[in-house]
């Protein structure tokens, strides 16, 4: 029965996404606003109270509104053009003394706003915390709702804070439009006809681009999205890509991304034009069409004092309102009905749930999941005698056996490994491939002992594993891993760290085997001091080798060990090592590595498949898709 390691595609789609950009347009925009508007009416319903204190306080401001242009008009017209500065002043004073008020009526519109933004808050954290629960009591496929902290914090602020800014200017523009329009018409009805249209065409201009504006921003925000996950996970299966030869599918889908998220910039750039055009047109058009009227106006008996107020209303109150609204529309208000439908609106169908890449960033612990079982048995190789399985009477002791073997990092996380069984032949050699962060160096850490499972047991050479010294541990396996570890001291000594009675010649052939002698030479002999600092990381790795390879250790595990060398010196050191009595498990940096292996074990993020190379070519997708990449590379000279 086949075993499940991380649910996940291969690395070679990193970035697609299930959800095609379109799928956050209008239409999008239009049925989030159907399903929060009966939630809306309701929360205000409930509110009333608070809403009409609110209107009392915006009154003042209406009528602070008013005050300002009236008492700049009647200062003109009624004092000092008619001779009488001290009613002019008194009249200044009175717009002064309206200004003034501005101060504790924003204060108490603060205090009633307080009554509306903290009960929504308050509401969108227990509709968050109920949807998190009932995703988790249903059991669903989708697992833990790890979404579930950004709403509850950032999603939820944003919400409250959006809502407030919105709250407030929609109430400023509407209640200061209505004084300073009330005021233009006190003033003379002829100015309303000079203000009114080019202010309702900006106004009604704006409100057209709301939707595709809306819209645009789903879209780009989509396209950023998918950009910057495609970046995530190529950028976390940057080995894969490299080794497997699907470098240039990845660079042709991020192209693609990046064509998508220019195009849909560019179509966001082209409709704030339009907004901005629109803000022009309301925000500039009616000061200059009272400019240009003014011999219009002034035949149809307008004071001098009246335009003087009008123009008051419009750049003191009526235009900074008209802005302050369009900009708390088109950012605000946006933001506001996406995160209100995120946490308000139905919860996502697990079914459609895109499938993730497999990288570390798949789950909140960092680590994959697993599900399942693969029993995967080996047919023999090497014992390190030199002689066959068959050739002893007895049956042969598997070098490495995991029984049912869980892992997972920590008592609430999935697991990375889920009842693995595993049994890996005496003098064996077994690659393992898979996607970076499915587990692979996990597998290596449990067989060597330096990671305990959560179920299950493994053995080395028929022995637990469990409960044994590091002395123990290191008389049955090397572990080497990604960073090899070369210390200060004589080129001899690091090589003969795992086994301190190796002779001259059984160092001069290890040399041979891999290659290394030149370095050796070059450093100044077996007997030369070595400063690790000089060596490049390649040369680090081939030094831990050596060392490895003269280990009398039964089983070595190489963990991307050879990932710092050039194809043929790795080719050569992965020879040299299973040329070598007993057994080798090799975590793959390159596909070459599993064809020169006895047997492969695939972790897909789906399922782990054990077998040959051309078993796996039949059985497993993931392989067979690779090593089709792998194969399709064009050869280079060496």
């Amino acid at each position: 029965m086949p075993s499940r390691t991380r649910r996940g595609a291969p690395v070679t789609s990193a970035g697609h996404r299930a959800q095609a950009p379109d799928d956050a347009g209008t239409g999008a925009g239009a049925g989030a606003v159907r399903r929060l508007a009966p939630s809306a009416r309701r929360f205000l319903a409930r509110r009333r109270g608070v809403l009409v204190r609110l209107a009392l306080w915006s009154l003042a401001e209406s009528g602070q509104a008013f005050l300002v242009g009236y008492g700049v008009a009647r200062s003109v017209d009624d004092g000092f053009l008619a001779g009488d500065p001290r009613r002019g002043l008194l009249w200044l004073a009175v717009a002064v003394a309206a200004v003034l008020t501005g101060a504790p009526v924003v204060r108490g519109v603060f205090a009633q706003l307080a009554g509306l933004t903290e009960p929504l808050r308050d509401a969108l954290v227990r509709r968050a915390v109920d949807r998190s629960l009932v995703r988790v009591a249903a059991g669903g496929s989708g697992g833990p709702d790890r979404a579930a902290v950004s709403r509850l914090t950032n999603q939820v602020e944003i919400a409250r804070d959006s809502f407030a800014g919105l709250v407030l200017t929609l109430r400023s523009f509407v209640f200061t439009a209505v004084g300073a329009l009330l005021g233009l018409l006190s003033l003379h009805p002829a100015l309303l006809v000079v203000v009114m249209p080019p202010l309702a065409a900006g106004l009604a201009l704006f409100l057209v681009t709301l939707r595709p504006m809306a819209a645009a921003q789903r879209r780009a925000l989509a396209a950023d999205e998918a950009l910057g996950d495609h970046a995530a996970r190529a950028r976390a299966a940057l080995r894969d890509l490299t080794a497997c030869g699907t470098g240039p599918a990845a660079e042709r889908r991020g192209a693609d991304l990046v064509a998508d998220a220019a195009a849909a910039a560019r179509t966001l750039a082209g409709w704030a034009a339009v907004r901005t055009a629109a803000l022009g047109v309301a925000g500039h058009l009616p000061v200059l069409a009272l400019l240009v009227a003014v011999g219009w106006l002034r035949g149809r008996g307008v004071s001098a004092g009246a335009l003087l107020g009008a123009f008051t209303y419009l750049v003191q109150s009526l235009l900074p309102a008209l802005h302050t609204l369009m900009t708390a529309l088109g950012a605000a208000g946006a933001r506001l009905l996406v995160v209100l439908d995120r946490i308000v609106g139905p919860p996502p169908d697990p079914t459609d749930a895109p499938v993730a890449t497999a990288s570390r960033a798949d789950t909140a612990d960092g680590h994959g999941h697993g599900h399942g079982r693969v029993h995967c048995h080996g047919t023999g190789g090497r014992s390190p005698d030199g002689a066959s399985p068959a050739q002893h009477g007895a049956a042969p002791v598997p070098a490495l056996e995991l029984r049912s073997v869980t892992l997972s990092y920590g008592a609430r996380a999935e697991p990375v490994l889920d009842s693995l069984d595993l049994s890996v032949a005496a003098g064996e050699h077994l690659a393992v491939v898979g996607p970076s962060g499915i587990g692979k160096s996990t597998l290596t850490r449990l067989a060597a002992g330096t990671l305990a499972p959560s179920g299950g047991e493994v053995r080395v050479a028929g022995s637990p594993v469990a409960g044994r010294t590091a002395p123990e541990l290191a008389a049955l396996r090397v572990l080497v891993p990604q960073e090899a570890y070369v210390f200060s001291g004589t080129v001899a000594d690091n090589l003969a760290y795992l086994r301190p009675d190796a002779g001259r010649e059984e160092l001069d052939a290890a040399l041979r085997a891999f290659g290394l002698r030149p370095l050796v030479e070059r450093l100044g002999g077996l007997d030369a001091p070595v400063r690790p600092v000089e060596l490049s990381p390649g040369e680090r790795q081939l030094i831990a080798l050596v060392r490895a390879h003269l280990s009398p250790a039964p089983l070595l595990l190489l963990d991307e060990a050879t990932c710092h060398l050039d194809p043929a010196s790795e080719a050569r050191a992965e020879e040299a090592l299973a040329a070598r009595p007993g057994t080798l498990l090799v975590v793959a940096h390159r596909l070459s590595s599993a064809v020169r292996a006895d047997r492969t074990l695939v972790l897909d993020g789906v399922r782990a498949v054990c077998g040959t190379h051309d078993e796996l070519l039949g059985r497993s997708p993931l392989y067979r898709d690779l090593t089709g990449h792998w194969c399709a590379r064009p050869s280079r000279r060496p």
